[in-house]
């Protein structure tokens, strides 16, 4: 068992006497913050392998993105990828529909947090409506001819496997020496 130094004991001991409010202003001084958002994975439940996904190019229209959006404030992440994929592309589900991907939760190096779901919908059936404004367009895309992607989107699709970079060690691959 790890033994801690007297000062780190009494320093926490110190801690834990105050108030939970001074606590807690103490803890967001000096822990990092990161933006919250969600991120939908849309997949096409009728599409032959390697599949297709749904891709949105947005402002300025030079690659093309998924539909995503921030949290807003004490909103659940299934919430709001739900909010996100209907004012993005029209498509309303039930938060039931929405499944965690795996990772659930991609932390990016610039500073937010994106908290990924997928969801199946047959593209055949499904009707999409974009307002022109904050989404230009959007489009059903093979797996393996994708178009231009952004640099992020691109980085958060090869978490699973999917796009340009998915070959590439990323982050969580590279190891320590040992």
């Amino acid at each position: 068992m790890a033994r801690r130094s007297p000062t780190r004991a009494l320093g926490y001991k110190l801690f834990y006497r105050l108030p939970l409010g001074i606590r807690r202003r103490l803890v967001r001084l000096a822990v990092p913050k990161y933006i919250v958002g969600a991120v939908t994975l849309v997949r096409d439940a009728e599409a032959a392998e390697p599949g297709r996904i749904l891709l949105l190019r947005q402002p300025p229209g030079k690659g093309w993105t998924l539909p995503a959006g921030l949290l807003q404030r004490r909103e659940a992440p299934v919430v709001g990828a739900a909010r996100e994929l209907h004012e993005e592309t029209g498509i309303a589900l039930p938060l039931e529909r929405f499944q965690p991907a795996v990772p659930n939760a991609v932390v990016h190096l610039k500073g937010w947090v994106d908290m990924v779901f997928e969801v199946r919908v047959p593209a055949s059936t499904t009707e999409l409506a974009v307002d022109g404004a904050e989404v230009y367009e959007a489009a059903w895309h093979r797996l393996d001819d994708l178009p231009r992607l952004t640099t992020a989107t691109a980085r958060l699709l090869a978490h699973y496997g999917i796009g340009p970079l998915a070959a590439e060690p990323g982050p969580a691959d590279v190891r320590p020496p040992t």
